[in-house]
């Protein structure tokens, strides 16, 4: 067996064992959910952008307060156990084919496996407020006490955890890596010097912004997994093996996830999947020099996001609404569309977006 067959078999046989393992210990996870009612106790009364959620209520009302949020913890958990049970595994037996499973480098994933550890730890804390009734009580019998206690963090708490996350990244990448170059498709290289860090955060914010398409049955799931997918041979094809294996466990356990998320869902992503996928995806992209391809990788993204942006400019300077409820994905509900149809369609348009920037990329 040669060292390219190999690392693809790595790589393949990886993601498989995350998408077995996930799919065998979820239903322990769904039952722990549904045991301690962690799923919203009130249905939201504003949307994304501020209006009235009448639309989206008469749509999502009973599903929201009856489906359980962290069913992200599947994907982090599955990730972590993965990479800690080939890591000891390789100092087990150091001289097997089995250590060489092993995917944790420090050149490669130790970045991006700290920032979907933190990332979906916090993330996981949003989650236990949203869940907390109105009196704070959680369900392990705690107090919380806080001002978002019930609803969650506020915005501008999420945005600056969002912004601290990306600020030690930058520095990361910028001062300890010595990174501050990127590829523009067709023009080669650039040097950005100290920008390079402002850039990071962005990327990051914005990635994270586009976590909004967590509204559907099935549809981040299956969005992440086609964006992680591009990633895996984009990191592959720069013989970032280690990396490329990383990915492809994220997007096996995406596939075990969808196996749960799929209508009806037995659970929702939540903050501490949408917040980990969304920080860890900036970072490889970076990684990969990938970040002006990203917005065409993540192109599902880019148009939930951009939907909420139009809707809120329509109403500030057109005093009138453009989408019956935004994100778009609502809107195409409200007009008729089923939820199936919806979730079907932004897939093959992800998996289309995620081939043209993949390909884009192994151009330069």
């Amino acid at each position: 067996m040669t060292f390219f067959t190999f690392n693809i078999i790595k790589v393949l046989g990886l993601a498989a064992m995350a998408s077995v393992a996930a799919v065998f210990w979820c239903p322990l996870l769904i039952n722990f959910l549904y045991k301690h009612k962690l799923w919203k106790k009130e249905a939201r009364t504003k949307t994304i952008s501020g209006e009235e959620a009448t639309v989206f209520n008469s749509l999502h009302k009973e599903r929201e307060t009856r489906a359980p949020r962290m069913g992200g913890l599947l994907i982090w958990i599955t990730t972590t156990a993965m990479i800690f049970l080939f890591f000891l595994l390789s100092l087990i037996f150091p001289n097997s084919r089995i250590s060489q499973l092993n995917f944790l480098s420090r050149s490669q994933t130790w970045l991006p496996f700290f920032t979907l550890i933190s990332a979906s730890v916090l993330g996981l804390v949003d989650d236990i407020l949203v869940v907390s009734n109105s009196s704070g009580r959680l369900f392990f019998g705690k107090t919380l006490v806080g001002k978002y206690i019930g609803g969650g963090l506020s915005l501008k708490k999420r945005l600056l955890i969002i912004t601290l996350i990306g600020l030690i990244g930058s520095i990361w990448f910028y001062q300890k890596l010595g990174w501050d170059v990127i590829t523009i498709p067709l023009l080669g290289p650039v040097s950005l010097g100290f920008f390079y860090i402002p850039l990071f955060i962005v990327v990051m914010i914005a990635c994270w912004s586009g976590g909004i398409i967590d509204g559907l049955d099935g549809l981040a799931g299956g969005t992440f997994a086609s964006i992680f997918g591009a990633f895996t041979i984009i990191a592959f094809s720069q013989g970032k093996v280690d990396l490329a294996a990383f990915c492809a466990v994220i997007v096996g356990t995406l596939f075990a996830f969808l196996w749960f998320n799929i209508p009806p869902a037995r659970f929702y992503m939540g903050e501490t999947g949408i917040l980990g996928l969304t920080t860890v995806m900036s970072v490889v992209a970076f990684l990969t020099d990938s970040v002006f391809v990203l917005p065409i990788i993540a192109g599902l993204l880019v148009i939930e996001t951009g939907s909420i942006i139009l809707q809120l400019l329509s109403k500030k300077f057109r005093k009138k609404k453009i989408f019956l409820s935004s994100p778009i994905h609502h809107h195409l509900e409200a007009i008729g569309w089923p939820q199936y149809k919806i979730t079907m369609r932004f897939w093959i348009i992800g998996i289309v977006l995620a081939i043209i920037g993949t390909a884009i990329r192994l151009l330069n």
